[in-house]
């Protein structure tokens, strides 16, 4: 018996697989926070976008089935599709480029069309290609091993960039972050493709089951709108004028399979907000461990290292142990307890919300303003607010009431005394009066300096969107010094900011980010301010101080302090490993089972047409996101979180009762030994790799 040769081409596909899915996933990762931070879109329109880019994702892969097994084949299709795939993260990386300038927001809109297309174009394609190179049933074993190293590298491509994108995009660039690099590796895959291509066995298109079938259907509905084919058992019967009895039979048993898909939308709606509400969630939480800082989207690597931990495990003990004691032991009791889980981990996620919630920041409402006082100088003062009493600012702090009824706008006016205001011999004025004015809705900040109570702003107090800390220099430089200074933050010797204050005028500076939680040195030019002071994750500061002139030639030493604006964020992004841990299970659970479901229930000649129902059910679960999320039912955050739990289970639930009249097709034992083995199954059981149909 000759030795057939293991195919040198297959590696070809695997290392563009990798590049493909780090390309992509590393891409998905960061796609939020690029929306939110670069875009400028607000936290939902992110989240709609995000998710209406994941539906088309899943709905292309129908097309590009189509396209491959009916006119181009597999091999042109992946090539024709990764161009416009390379193409599209061309365009994304281009328009997240600072200096070009470009409309940014209409390319990066363009860029993830074209990357869905393509993605969704290689998806139905990549595995079955490399099945191809293989000669069954000679190569059956070396089949089932190429199978694990390409779900191998599927999930070592997601995990890998899950960690590396986030500190890639963390980078700065331009004075911004990296997102330019972060979209930017699908050429890379492309080359690897095409270098292969010699030692490739490409298989001509035999025609897609897809179109086929829908043909099939769309000829019965026609014959029964005519009325043709007079009374029949089943609508279906009525095309058999046109079409083999076998496949209306397969058609049949299909179209059965896919009325128990009609719920399973839901879990996707579920299991796909990792990347966007659990990310949000992630930015208003602390990830240091250590001296370690863990970013907000980096923590989405969790999904793809558990799964590589978890798979072995369920398969190996979990369930052989249930199957003896007659629980979870069917592939339909696996999707239900899947399902399940998958509603518990939002449950756990509204918890951590509801934790969250207790650590935001009390926002300005209608009908009342909030009021700030900043105090630059290092002496107390005292305001007398008509309708508010007597109120003291203490020296180089702050004073704030966050509850003042306002209908429209406030006018208060004050009478100011300040108390002992020498400074190394200057003396301020010892009275002032004015007005404080706000505005309905606001966080309105004043500033005393020694010009008095004159300079106002609209602070920002809501937590960062991107939850690094946020720093604003309210620094008075006297005007009599005649000179700009700058106001540094130091990490060690390293200086990571700068904000330059001028003496001709006072301003208070924009609020600017700074990259890391750490404590920092701050320094006036080389004078130093204060020192180890902790600027955390979440926090918003203000540096208010004085540096005033005294005699001509001469100056005091520069005074400071860091005040709290927003407090930084306490929750820690531990709480949300245990919703992370459910979704896994839950994913491992359903989305393995499901394929193993599909596709030893499903006819011979109908596997391709499971497999585009299975992708089309997560779209059309992303679609559900984006519906919920434009309808907004509720204002806080943690009620939708709760509202996607009680909907899986209920969903769920119905799914378990439809499940009961659900007869189990068995095999005929003939096509088990005749026929060579699916690509997809063995033993029974479908291939893990084939969870790159829900990747």
């Amino acid at each position: 018996m000759i030795k057939i040769k293991y195919p040198k081409s297959v590696f070809f596909i695997v290392s563009n697989e990798f590049c493909e899915r780090f390309s992509f996933y590393g891409m998905r990762t960061v796609l939020t926070l690029y929306l939110i931070d670069m875009l400028n879109y607000e936290a939902d329109t992110a989240k709609i976008i995000y998710h209406v880019f994941t539906c088309l994702v899943y709905f292309f892969p129908l097309f590009g089935a189509i396209l491959s097994d009916s006119w181009l084949g597999k091999f042109r299709t992946i090539f024709y599709v990764s161009i416009v795939y390379a193409i599209g993260q061309l365009v994304l990386s281009l328009s997240a480029l600072p200096p070009l300038k470009m409309p940014a927001k209409e390319f990066s809109l363009l860029g993830l069309f074209l990357i869905a297309v393509g993605t969704g174009g290689i998806k139905p394609c990549v595995s079955a290609f490399g099945g191809d190179q293989f000669v069954l049933p000679q190569q059956e074993r070396q089949l089932a091993a190429f199978f694990s190293i390409f779900y191998f590298s599927i999930n070592t491509g997601s995990l890998i960039s899950t960690v590396l994108t986030p500190v890639i995009r963390d980078t700065q660039c331009y004075g911004t972050d990296c997102f330019f690099v972060a979209f930017l590796l699908m050429i890379v895959s492309i080359v690897i493709f095409v270098i292969g291509k010699p030692m490739y066995k490409i298989v001509k298109p035999t025609g897609n089951i897809v179109v086929t079938v829908t043909k099939c259907v769309c000829h019965a509905i026609g014959n029964k709108i005519r009325g043709k084919g007079g009374k029949r058992e089943h609508w279906l019967d009525r095309a058999d004028d046109v079409y083999d009895t076998k496949l209306i039979e397969d058609i049949k048993a299909t179209l059965r399979v896919l009325l128990l898909f009609v719920p399973l939308p839901v879990f996707w709606a579920l299991y796909d907000q990792q990347g966007s509400q659990w990310t949000l969630q992630a930015t208003r939480m602390n990830g240091e461990v250590g001296s370690l800082v863990i970013l907000p989207d980096q923590l989405q690597a969790v999904n793809p290292l558990l799964i590589m931990i978890f798979i072995p495990i369920f398969e190996t003990c979990i369930y052989p142990a249930f199957a003896k004691i007659n629980l979870i032991n069917t592939p339909l009791k696996k999707l239900v307890v899947g399902g399940l889980l998958a509603s518990l981990a939002f449950v756990s996620a509204g918890i951590v919300d509801l934790e969250l919630e207790k650590t935001y920041p009390e926002l300005p409402t209608k009908g009342s303003v909030q009021l700030r006082i900043f105090n630059t100088m290092n002496c107390s003062i005292d305001l007398e607010m008509e309708g508010y009493g007597a109120v003291n600012v203490e020296p180089l702090s702050m004073w704030s009431n966050l509850d003042i009824k306002a209908n429209g706008s406030i006018r208060l006016p004050y009478e100011a005394t300040y108390t002992n205001c020498i400074f190394n011999g200057y003396k301020f004025p010892a009275s002032a009066s004015g007005n404080i004015t706000a505005v309905e809705a606001t966080a309105t900040s004043w500033v005393i300096t020694p010009l008095g109570l004159s300079h106002y702003y609209n602070d920002t107090v809501n937590k960062p969107e991107k939850g690094k800390p946020m720093v604003r220099s309210l620094m008075y430089l006297a005007p009599e010094l005649n000179k700009n200074a700058t106001l540094r933050f130091l990490r060690g010797e390293d200086e990571v900011k700068a904000i330059n204050i001028t003496s001709l005028t006072f301003s208070p500076s924009p609020l600017i980010e700074l990259e890391k939680p750490d404590d920092y040195n701050i320094y006036l030019d080389k004078e130093l301010l204060q020192k180890n002071v902790p600027l955390k994750l979440g926090g918003v500061y203000s540096i208010v101080g004085s540096y005033v002139y005294l005699e001509k030639g001469d100056s005091s030493r520069p005074i400071s302090n860091t005040v709290t604006v927003t407090p930084p964020n306490t929750l820690h992004m531990a709480w949300m490993l245990p919703q992370y841990i459910i979704i896994t299970m839950a994913e491992v659970m359903f989305s393995i089972t499901g394929l193993q479901f599909a596709f030893t229930q499903a006819p011979e000649s109908m596997k391709s047409l499971l497999t585009a129902g299975w992708l089309l059910s997560v779209a059309f679960g992303n679609l559900i996101v984006v519906l919920v999320t434009e309808i907004k039912f509720f204002e806080r955050q943690v009620f939708e979180i709760f509202l996607y739990a009680g909907l899986m289970a209920v969903v769920i639930a119905i799914f378990a009762v439809m499940t009961l009249f659900y007869k189990y097709v068995e095999m005929p034992e003939e096509e088990d030994s005749d026929k060579p083995i699916p690509l997809e199954e063995k033993n029974g059981k479908v291939n893990s790799a084939f969870k790159e149909d829900e990747k």
